[in-house]
This record gives structure tokens, C-alpha cells and sequence, in this order.
């Protein structure tokens, strides 16, 4: 439900922004930003995805008007400068609620121990974790990570060089990955 007035009870703020990869949904809690969705220019994509993000959370949702943004207000900042290239690590409160177990145990490694401009193998990163011989785990963690982008899954690649799968599209890694200097920027 889209709402001018902050709702009582547990609420989710949703908006979407444009960003150098396409329309992102941005959803935050007063816990921090709970989900990051891409190709965001669906209006029925984007109202399936927020209801279902408020209903697991037992929550309401609220879109706010643009630029009056309370708990997004520092993601939208933040993302800007992510895409302009003048941040490097997002440092946001993060409500990892939609993740549980193995999943969030990855997605918080790969938050905490793969920075900007670097990538990791679904191997390593596995072993990482205690779960040698789990990349297929781990790229499953990768395809249902919440906060993609924020928690940069387009980070994990295969032990063998290839680029590997990426829910928002692998030409999107592709272009994520030459933002930040480890591919080289496509011709055209």
C-alpha cells in the first residue's frame, strides 16, 4: 500500500532509482536496506516484488514522492556514487532478514572480505565458509542474494576464470565488474 504518511506498525520504504545498469528497486526497514532489485522498469514486476518483501516481513509498504526519501535516502546517495565512481564500499545498514542460514553466512563473507575492484571464486569462497567443495551452494547464496549490488555478488566468479551466472544478466556483471576496473570498459 503506497502511503504519503509513515505507517503504524512495521513499514518498508520502497522507491526506484536510475542507476548506469537500469531501473533498481530500492527497499529499506528502520533496520537498514532489505532488498536491492534490478530491472526495476516493470511496474507489475516492481509491485509483485515489494508486496512480496512487505508480507514476509509482516510489514507496510510506502512509496515515498522522489527526493522525500527518509530510509532510502542515504542508499539512493550512496548509489550514485557507487555508479559515478567516487564510492567504493557502500557501508549501510543492511536488514539481512530475508536470508537465513548458509546463505546470509556466505553473502556476510562476501560483504566482509571482497572489496571493491576484486573478485573471488564460488570455491574459495566456499572454503571461506568452512564448505570446501560448496561452490554450487555458494552460487546458489549468490542467485538468491537480496542485496545484490550492495552485497556484491557480481563479485563471485568461476575457479576457472569465467565470468559465471548473475540474476540481474551477465552483461550486467560484465558491466559492474568494468566499473570497477577488473574488466575493461566495452568499446561501445
Amino acid at each position: 500500500m503506497d502511503t504519503t504518511e509513515r505507517p503504524d506498525g512495521p513499514y518498508l520504504e520502497w522507491t526506484v532509482v536510475p542507476s548506469g545498469i537500469g531501473p533498481l528497486l530500492l527497499a529499506a526497514t528502520p533496520q537498514g536496506l532489505v532488498k536491492v532489485g534490478f530491472h526495476a522498469g516493470s511496474e507489475d514486476r516492481v509491485r509483485a516484488t515489494v508486496d512480496a518483501v512487505a508480507a514476509r516481513l509482516g510489514a507496510r509498504a510506502r512509496r515515498p514522492e522522489p527526493g522525500a526519501e527518509v530510509l532510502l535516502a542515504e542508499p539512493v546517495r550512496r548509489l550514485g556514487g557507487y555508479f559515478a565512481g567516487s564510492l567504493r564500499r557502500f557501508d549501510l545498514p543492511l536488514d539481512w532478514r530475508l536470508c537465513t542460514g548458509f546463505n546470509r553466512e556466505v553473502l556476510q563473507e562476501l560483504d566482509r572480505s571482497v572489496p571493491y575492484g576484486s573478485v573471488v571464486g564460488y570455491g574459495e569462497l566456499a572454503a571461506r565458509v568452512g564448505r570446501p567443495g560448496g561452490a554450487q551452494a555458494v552460487g546458489h547464496a549468490m542467485g538468491s542474494n537480496p542485496l545484490p549490488l550492495v552485497v556484491a555478488c557480481h563479485r563471485v566468479v568461476e575457479n576457472d576464470g569465467g565470468i559465471g551466472g548473475f540474476g540481474g544478466g551477465v552483461e550486467t556483471k560484465r558491466a559492474l565488474l568494468a566499473l570497477e576496473g577488473v574488466l575493461p570498459q566495452p568499446l561501445f
